[in-house]
């Protein structure tokens, strides 16, 4: 009943977003989106089932940026971990500015915060990662560093990803095409027993999307699919959540 609602909520705010987007432009700016399944660095969060998001983000002219993001989340619960964790919620704080020609750099700090009760014994999902990216043009590199326990594996200092992708707007058509590909590598004595189980977390992503703005509201389409091993780490109530998968979504930002 209460995801019925949030929907209801959200709906609303879509549709009602246009009007307030018709104000002067401000600092701050909200964003809400729904898509079929939510994906993070190419692994499912929700088991494959639809997840509602939305997020305020803070952008200062000289560059600086802080901002908040919330999705709905399974895994957790789904995986038998904590109980009562249905909520993604992430905090962030950066830097952004470009210099030269068409070059861009970012960097910043995200913290990820899964509330919840955990079972005992368990490792909490709340991560702490700070990046960096550097972009020309159309093409992105970001590199994460995790500063400690990283989304339930202990001790996993160093934990990185990376992400190299592009993003092309087609001239005058509203179309956005996309194209990703991630690494994320785990480090530490957890990873390493992990892997020596067979469940290594260690993999890499792929992705290939087209957006599509129609008076403000974004539709977006993409398929994407990992390497990650069938019935090893990412593979949860027997779920394999990172096998390859479409993505659609409406998203709308004022």
């Amino acid at each position: 009943m209460q995801k019925h609602k949030l929907l209801v909520a959200v709906l609303g705010a879509l549709i009602a977003l246009p009007a307030l987007a018709e104000e002067a432009p401000s600092p701050v700016t909200a964003n809400v989106s729904l898509v079929n399944n939510y994906l993070y660095r190419g692994i499912s969060q929700t088991g494959a089932n639809p997840a509602i998001q939305g997020g305020f983000d803070y952008a200062h002219s000289s560059g600086f940026y802080i901002g908040t993001w919330g999705s709905s989340i399974s895994w957790l619960s789904d995986g038998g971990i904590a109980s009562n964790a249905g909520l993604e919620l992430d905090t962030y704080a950066g830097f952004k500015n470009g210099f030269a020609t068409d070059y861009t750099y970012d960097v910043g700090f995200l913290r990820y915060n899964y509330p919840g009760t955990y079972v005992a014994g368990a490792t909490k999902a709340d991560t702490n990662e700070v990046y960096g990216a550097l972009g020309y043009k159309w093409i992105t590199a970001k590199y994460s560093y995790s500063l400690g326990d990283t989304f339930g594996v202990s001790k996993a200092n160093g934990t990185s990803y990376l992400d190299l992708s592009a993003s092309y707007a087609i001239p005058d058509t509203g179309v956005t095409l996309g194209a990703h590909y991630g690494k994320q590598t785990y480090k530490g004595a957890t990873a390493d027993a992990l892997k020596l189980a067979g469940a290594d977390p260690t993999y890499s992503d792929y992705k290939l999307s087209v957006t599509k703005d129609v008076k403000g509201y974004v539709f977006g389409l993409a398929y994407s699919k990992t390497n990650a091993k069938t019935g090893g780490f990412y593979t949860v109530g027997g779920k394999d959540l990172g096998k390859g998968t479409v993505v659609l979504s409406l998203s709308r930002t004022l």
